[in-house]
């Protein structure tokens, strides 16, 4: 079902969708480097991070944790609230991710990530609102 939704438009339902099936995917994977970048980017975005809800402990327990909260979230009828926490994920990961990028050989690389990662987080907003006003197909 995740690869119909994977060439969605990004603030589109099934784009939506596809984004938080990715945050279950990658915390789960990819646990370790979440983590990192997310500690990495806190300071730099402290209301995001509020707005995510990550514990303090921000261990690859604390991300996969989040991922499923967000998840039970959006399948409990809180969904404008998952997506609005995805989003702010999204957010403080990609300034995780340019502060570690600049000690990084791979910079490019990270840097283009990064950029990825805040598109989504612009897009989940932008689905977030679109659910409130009944108007997210």
């Amino acid at each position: 079902l995740s690869e119909l939704w994977r060439d969605a438009p990004a603030d589109s339902l099934p784009g939506a969708l596809w984004a938080l099936y990715l945050l279950r995917t990658w915390t789960e994977r990819q646990g370790d480097a979440v983590a990192r970048m997310y500690r990495a980017g806190r300071a730099y975005a402290p209301v995001d991070e509020v707005v995510a809800g990550v514990a303090d402990d921000v261990d690859p327990a604390a991300v996969r944790a989040l991922a499923g909260a967000v998840l039970t979230g959006a399948y409990q009828g809180d969904f404008d609230v998952a997506l609005e926490r995805a989003a702010s994920f999204f957010r403080v990961v990609a300034t995780g991710r340019r502060e570690l990028a600049g000690s990084a050989a791979d910079e490019p690389a990270e840097l283009g990530l990064a950029d990825r990662n805040e598109r989504c987080a612009h897009a989940l907003q932008r689905a977030a609102a679109a659910w409130r006003e009944g108007r997210l197909r």
